[in-house]
């Protein structure tokens, strides 16, 4: 069987880590036929679109993207692409877990956390404009529909995969009507689930409590605003941006991508770190119930980050991306030919 994936390198660095994890991929045996496309400036300065037609036709054709790193401009510029795909696709449920590689040094080890955040309103709505010079409203936007949606999505995941303990996120204790309502749709879909342990934290205490203890929590549910910061804030218990995986789910779609910059600074030289993405492909080949060859890659990531000198300088070691790709696929043929060992 071969899997059709819309692929989308994107710029900076994107297009070196997208080479590596896809040719990561490709070891495992697993068929793929891969549909390429740009977006962003660079897609702009070719066909006059920031997202090509093709590229939106594809993924609704593939169901199933992988994107690289995309420049979004800060304070102007065009639109964060991310927050478009997700909202043309309806992709919304922000899936990141949080889980240690071997060598990376950090304050926590054996962190096991998912963030499940709400992927298509609240302030990402992007409904703002100008009451008068010098004035900008926001508009926060929070839907019973959406709230239900997400909450079902976490105690669902929850159900499936032995998770003990969901806390929704929230700042009803401020914004009473908005989050308010969130909350009262989590609560409600928490009825459902009896043996699943809910709980609600406000959003601020929320990151002193993860600083001071990450293990008291499981799994955490919120809105967008909040999500995108808490992800980002988890992160670094694992080491960073660069470590972390990200999956953007709905329906009918799905695009896995990288979550940390296009670093345009070491762009072509070799010198970034895929594992982001990898592990973003992992969770793709999940999706599409390709689960051994998940469990391959891991297992031999998992013993290349035990052998500092096949990492990337980034980490302290001497590889290049391309050796490090190289790293991986040597475990995973050297498991191939002792099965035992990759289980």
């Amino acid at each position: 069987m071969s899997h059709k994936v819309t692929l989308i390198p994107g710029d900076g660095i994107g297009p070196e880590v997208t080479q590596a994890t896809v040719r990561i991929l490709e070891a495992t045996g697993v068929k793929f036929e891969w549909e390429s496309f740009q977006v962003g400036a660079d897609a702009f300065e070719k066909h006059g679109e920031y997202i090509p037609k093709d590229a939106l036709e594809s993924i609704e054709r593939t169901c199933v993207a992988l994107k690289g790193p995309v420049t979004t401009p800060v304070g102007g510029g065009f639109s964060s692409i991310n927050v478009a795909l997700r909202q043309k696709f309806e992709l919304y449920a922000n899936f990141r877990p949080i889980r240690n590689l071997p060598h990376i040094p950090t304050r926590y080890p054996d962190v096991d956390l998912i963030i499940v955040r709400e992927n298509t309103e609240s302030l990402y709505s992007g409904l703002e404009h100008e009451v008068v010079p010098g004035v900008v409203e926001s508009l926060k936007i929070i839907t019973e529909k959406a709230s239900t949606r997400i909450a079902r999505f976490a105690f669902e995941y929850a159900r499936k995969n032995q998770r003990k303990k969901i806390h929704a996120i929230h700042k009803a204790n401020i914004m009473k009507l908005s989050d308010g309502l969130f909350l009262r749709c989590c609560r409600g879909v928490a009825e459902e689930y009896p043996e699943i342990t809910y709980g609600e934290h406000i959003v601020d205490n929320t990151c002193m409590q993860l600083v001071m203890n990450p293990y008291q929590y499981d799994m955490l549910v919120m809105e967008n605003l909040y999500g995108d910061i808490i992800s980002d804030l988890c992160a670094a218990f694992v080491g960073g941006l660069g470590f972390v995986p990200s999956a953007n789910l709905g329906d009918h779609c799905a695009i896995f991508e990288a979550v940390h910059g296009s670093a345009p600074d070491i762009a072509g030289k070799n010198l970034a770190n895929p594992t982001a993405l990898l592990r973003s492909g992992l969770l793709m080949l999940r999706h599409l119930g390709e689960f051994d060859a998940s469990l391959q890659i891991r297992n031999a990531l998992e013993k290349v980050y035990r052998h500092p000198e096949k990492l990337t300088k980034d980490i302290g070691g001497q590889a290049g991306t391309s050796e490090f790709a190289d790293g991986v696929i040597e475990e995973m043929d050297k498991a191939k030919a002792t099965p035992a060992a990759v289980h």
